[in-house]
């Protein structure tokens, strides 16, 4: 008895002794850094996050690089090794704790990490999260830790001569720009993103550094290391939830709850913990749940799910925020997806990183490039497979904002190696990222690579390589795509995980078709063909499309001055990637427009000719739905100033495409179309319910008399559907000399209110009399909502109105047309600190009138 008495005391007294240790700390380590070339002794304050170009330009070492011609000269920066130091001190308390992990969520990329002159850890990939044990390393008192960061270029080169063959990488891989030897395209040998190679939008710019925040991470005892949570649902959601506990002790008895939005839903008491890896279940309901839906469907309901591990007081803890979703992904012939068990219409856009240095983007930069798309109506973004797995911020803002995203695996536009190392390295990739995002019910589907089996299949890759090497080098090539994206890759994933190998294929090895799959369409653009075709060229899932522009000029004077104007000057083709930039968008802008004013006219009547261009191509795709399920375009943002095919320049400002964009997402939108001598008019609804309301017709002229012609018509569209709604014959349309001054407006309302409107023209703009509109406005300060209202009025029609002021935000609408005697009032915000008077003294309007030579 006596014994017993005293086993018990001591186990009572030991579990009392844990309780008043136990505890999980986590210590940024992000301060205080510096850094120097390897070899050399000269120090300079470093960020972290952060990389070595940022750090360069911040002590004054280099300019930047986005400045006019300024990116050939930081290209050595690449060839040489750094050194990042940091000094940090610990307790004597701190020290007895039983276990602290070093946590690397991001290094660039080829990196030896010392502490304490002890070498604790190697990288080789940008896209991992490194975790080291580093408990017998520390000692009281100051630790020194150091990172070596050795050159991806001599790292690659390394790698690309190690290879017996050679491995096809797109000419995106800029390795001329870098002054790489040999010109060797070694991007597709390092696990590195793939644009700081080049493309063909975006600058040549290698970084290495310390990308994401360090951390160290103490605890005692035992702590949770995973919460999953998995579930079904109908009319009510039965959740499954898993939970890794880690010990390092026995005979502790602590507690596990399961908390759902702060209530206690579960729990399993007194856990007979053992040493290592203990795993749970706990099981609860929840009756009448509210469901997540995307953007433009339904609300964004979110959950917060807890696990609490408790030993007479909380000791650990781990959340997630949790929507309740389905989503059904439907491939091959008929690809589309499903929500919730009702189908949808994908109106979205494909997203690169914000910056070349990927630190600079922070939350604020998060919130306004997401907000924008949601704001435009989208309800998916396509995180594309040459940049990185994006921020956790991202993703979060992706599930309160309502916007799916197409996650591709970081592959693109390359074949890859095949060996054992290289393959072990990415399966450890994806499994970190998966694992990582899993959990957002934004998460909508997998794509294993961007292009690499069309490269293959349809670019001639596969033909190079038996030409220029031999046919069993082309299999070994193949054997490495089919390893990992058929088999490496999904085998990561959850089973009922949404995955598809390539974008874009037609099914599993079998390149894009218009019949099945998802189809990048080119040929606006490389192929030169006309706007109209995208009427015709359109498949089950238009997934790339697109067209490029410039900044406006306001965008252009902060990467360039007033001796660099004109597309074909050193810094305006510097800041042109494409092979056929400039020349191309002269070539369309030729073909709609007369020759511009002014070089400024010239930027603006490009922004004009893209939105209009992929207004059509988007409208084309909602027209058709049913056979066409999803309309992403190429593409949202940039990742430096200069052009491209985006809808938001690189300093944040709306470009004429993303304002029509907006509208051509609408929910509910009236469209038109040439076809089978007659103007054929079609309402698209997304919506879930039936809509009822009325089309209005109004041809007009230009100047003087109003309107000429009207076609009114009721109608009644089901849900989730485009109907024709009306057929004019062309005899009833202009003919010869009258179309050059007459347009079309096409109005859609409902509850006698304006909800989609748009103009049809007869001609290419070069060839309409378009008068002076005649544009005036006035202002008035709406200090509450801190806004200021403009009124803009017209005297005659006017054509793409332009409203600029120095606001660092961004308007309610622009670049967009008024009627005869029309009146449209704009808001642009202002900031608590702004002058607003200096901001009305600023404002500006143009109209295409203002920009054309006649």
């Amino acid at each position: 008895m006596l014994k017993k008495f005293i086993s018990f005391f001591l186990i009572a007294f030991f579990s009392t002794c844990i309780t008043s240790q136990i505890t999980v700390s986590e210590r940024q380590l992000n301060n205080n850094w510096k850094f120097s070339e390897k070899g050399k002794n000269n120090w300079y304050p470093a960020n972290v996050p952060g990389c070595i170009h940022t750090d360069l330009i911040n002590n004054g070492i280099i300019d930047d690089p986005f400045y006019r011609l300024n990116e050939s000269k930081v290209q050595w920066i690449d060839k040489k090794d750094w050194v990042y130091l940091n000094q940090f001190e610990i307790t004597e308390k701190e020290l007895q704790k039983e276990h602290h992990e070093l946590h690397f969520e991001g290094l660039d990329t080829y990196a030896s990490v010392f502490l304490n002159d002890i070498l604790v850890l190697k990288s080789n990939n940008m896209h991992r999260n490194y975790v080291v044990d580093v408990k017998k390393h520390l000692k009281r008192g100051d630790n020194f830790l150091k990172v070596v960061l050795f050159s991806p270029i001599n790292e690659g080169i390394k790698l690309y001569d190690a290879l017996d063959y050679k491995i096809p990488v797109s000419a995106n891989d800029q390795a001329e720009k870098g002054n790489v030897p040999e010109g060797k395209r070694v991007s597709a040998y390092t696990r590195k993103a793939g644009y700081h190679y080049g493309w063909d939008w975006g600058p040549r710019i290698v970084t290495s550094g310390i990308w994401r925040p360090v951390k160290l991470v103490s605890w005692e005892a035992f702590r949770i290391k995973d919460l999953q949570v998995k579930y079904s649902f109908d009319s009510t959601v039965f959740f499954q939830t898993y939970v890794t506990v880690e010990s390092s002790k026995t005979n502790i008895f602590p507690t596990l709850e399961i908390k759902l939005n702060d209530s206690l839903v579960s729990t399993i008491s007194k856990l007979k913990l053992v040493e290592g890896v203990n795993n749970y279940e706990l099981k609860f309901s929840l009756k009448n749940p509210n469901l997540w839906w995307p953007n433009g469907m339904g609300k964004q309901n979110l959950y917060n799910i807890k696990a609490e591990i408790i030993l007479d007081e909380l000791n650990d803890s781990r959340s997630q925020v949790l929507g309740i979703r389905s989503i059904d992904f439907v491939p091959d012939s008929n690809f589309h997806f499903k929500v919730n068990n009702q189908s949808i219409f994908i109106k979205g856009v494909n997203y690169i990183p914000q910056d070349i240095f990927l630190s600079r983007v922070d939350a604020l930069d998060y919130k306004r490039i997401l907000s924008a798309a949601a704001d435009a109506n989208m309800n998916m973004v396509r995180v594309w497979g040459g940049g990185v797995y994006e921020n956790n911020r991202f993703y979060e803002l992706c599930d309160s904002l309502g916007l799916m995203v197409w996650q591709d695996f970081m592959f693109a536009c390359s074949m890859y190696p095949g060996d054992d190392d290289f393959l072990e390295n990415v399966r450890k990739e994806a499994e970190d990222n998966y694992n990582r995002l899993k959990k957002h019910p934004c998460i909508a589907l997998w794509c294993g690579n961007n292009e690499n089996l069309s490269a293959w299949k349809r670019w001639g890759w596969e033909e190079t390589a038996i030409k220029e090497q031999n046919s069993n080098i082309a299999k070994r090539i193949w054997k490495s795509y089919d390893t990992l994206f058929h088999y490496i890759l999904p085998k990561v994933l959850d089973p009922y995980t949404n995955y598809w190998a390539s974008s874009p294929s037609s099914s599993e090895g079998v390149a894009e078709s218009y019949n099945s799959g998802d189809t990048h369409y080119w040929g606006v653009w490389w192929g030169k063909e006309p706007f109209e075709n995208f009427n015709t060229k359109i498949s089950c899932f238009m997934s790339e499309y697109g067209f490029q522009s410039f900044p406006e000029y306001s965008s252009f004077k902060k990467f360039a001055t007033i001796k660099d104007e004109g597309i074909y000057s050193d810094v305006m083709k510097h800041h042109q990637r494409s092979s056929i930039g400039n020349a191309t968008i002269e070539e369309y802008m030729k073909r709609e427009f007369d020759s511009p004013k002014s070089f400024s006219s010239l930027l603006y009547l490009s922004q004009i000719l893209q939105a209009d261009g992929i207004r059509l191509g988007i409208e084309a795709h909602r027209r058709n739905k049913n056979k066409c399920m999803g309309s992403i375009y190429w593409q949202l943002n940039d990742c430096w100033p200069g052009a491209s095919w985006s809808s938001i320049d690189y300093y944040g400002k709306w470009k004429a495409l993303h304002y029509k964009v907006k509208e051509a997402f609408k929910p509910i939108i009236i469209s038109h179309e040439f076809k089978d001598s007659s103007l054929q008019i079609t309402v698209v609804s997304d919506k879930k319910e039936v809509f009822s309301g009325k089309i209005e017709l109004e041809l007009s002229k230009f100047e003087g008399q109003s309107t000429i012609k009207k076609w009114t018509k009721k109608v009644q569209i089901k849900p989730n559907e485009a109907i024709l709604v009306l057929k004019i014959d062309k005899s009833q349309l202009p003919k010869d000399n009258d179309k050059k001054n007459t347009f079309l407006r096409l109005i859609l309302k409902e509850n006698n209110q304006i909800i989609s409107s748009k103009n049809v023209y007869f001609l290419p703009f070069k060839d309409l009399n378009i008068p002076n509109p005649k544009l005036t406005y006035k202002t008035e300060v709406d200090y509450e909502s801190k806004k200021v209202i403009v009124e803009i009025n017209s005297q005659n029609f006017a054509k793409g109105i332009h409203i600029t002021s120095n606001s660092i935000e961004n308007f309610s609408d622009n670049f967009f047309d008024l009627p005869i005697n029309g009146t449209k009032l704009i808001t642009i915000p202002f900031l608590q600190n702004d002058d607003v008077s200096l901001l009305i003294s600023s404002i500006e309007l143009k109209s295409l009138w203002d920009t054309i030579n006649r």
